[in-house]
């Protein structure tokens, strides 16, 4: 067999591509950051970075998610992030069309993150701002818009358009049958704070009785904290807290819109 010869494949490089999710004011969200340097100088795009030549791949998404929002990633092994500043962290897909990157051929490892409600993000690296924007704002490229300039709206750059309508649907198909509602949620919440999570997230209406009785219904998805709560108003309600069963069987089905 001929000794392998490296400088005969074109060298490339790796990025990692970052989808944030959170719910603000009833509304399913994306981080999403102002570039602060060429190529798409002064577009909006997900944030992101090089992989380091010292570091995996889910190293480098986990070191970009505490650069870019100050959360760590929750070990998946726990039903719930650490308080305050924990994130349920997945690989979503991998993207490398020739031309993705003008700069030169770069393959981009693309990673989901989901968080309870989050402050207002600040802007690392080559960014020079960040923020929060709805998702349906940006995929129907209506953020310019949304911040009141006036502008002809643009795409995300790169094609983060794309990716963020991935991570999306990624999202939005695995509450249905799994747990991963419940990182939008604080450790301790109630059946209707999780109801208003699958609503921002699918965008929809849900009947509070069917919602309970669906969610409750699985033994161990949810279990009791101990507590009641008044922060939504009206009458104390029930705190729960994600339990060790992790599937929701029967699967709660998106409704059709």
């Amino acid at each position: 067999m001929p000794p392998y010869d490296p400088s005969a494949f074109p060298s490339f490089a790796v990025t990692v591509d970052l989808v944030v999710l959170t719910v603000r004011r009833h509304a399913l969200c994306a981080l999403v950051v102002k570039r602060g340097e060429p190529p798409f100088q002064g577009s909006w795009a997900l944030p992101g970075g090089f992989v380091r030549a010292d570091e995996d791949l889910d190293g480098a998404a986990a070191r970009e998610l505490v650069e870019e929002t100050g959360l760590c990633v929750h070990d998946p092994g726990t039903p719930q992030p650490v308080p305050g500043n924990g994130a349920h962290l997945e690989q979503l897909a991998t993207y490398g069309a020739p031309d993705r990157d003008p700069r030169m051929r770069v393959v981009s490892v693309a990673h989901l993150a989901l968080a309870p409600d989050l402050p207002a993000p600040r802007a690392g690296g080559d960014a020079n701002s960040a923020r929060w924007a709805p998702v349906e704002e940006l995929l129907g490229h209506d953020i310019d818009a949304a911040e009141g300039t006036g502008e002809t709206p643009a795409p995300l750059a790169f094609d983060h358009t794309r990716i963020l309508s991935d991570g999306v649907e990624r999202a939005r198909s695995k509450i249905e049958y799994s747990s991963l509602a419940t990182a939008f949620c604080p450790p301790e919440f109630t059946v209707g704070e999780l109801r208003r999570v699958y609503e921002a997230v699918w965008g929809v209406t849900l009947d509070p009785r069917n919602f309970h009785r669906k969610v409750t219904g699985t033994p161990g998805f949810l279990v009791p904290a101990g507590g009641t709560t008044t922060r939504q108003g009206g009458r104390p309600a029930q705190l729960f807290r994600a339990g060790g069963a992790t599937l929701l069987n029967p699967p709660m089905l998106r409704p059709e819109v």
